[in-house]
């Protein structure tokens, strides 16, 4: 199974990820898109 970014698509090689839960479905983040989550896409 590949580990994508649920924010910009990228691929499991390619970053770090962190594992998050939203609306009650597990998803994958990577570190670069991490603050657009905690802070909001300004």
């Amino acid at each position: 199974m590949e580990t994508k970014c649920f924010v910009c698509g990228a691929a499991d090689k390619e970053r770090v990820y962190l594992s998050c839960v939203q609306g009650g479905e597990e998803k994958m983040v990577c570190v670069l898109c991490l603050p657009v989550l905690i802070h909001g896409g300004h």
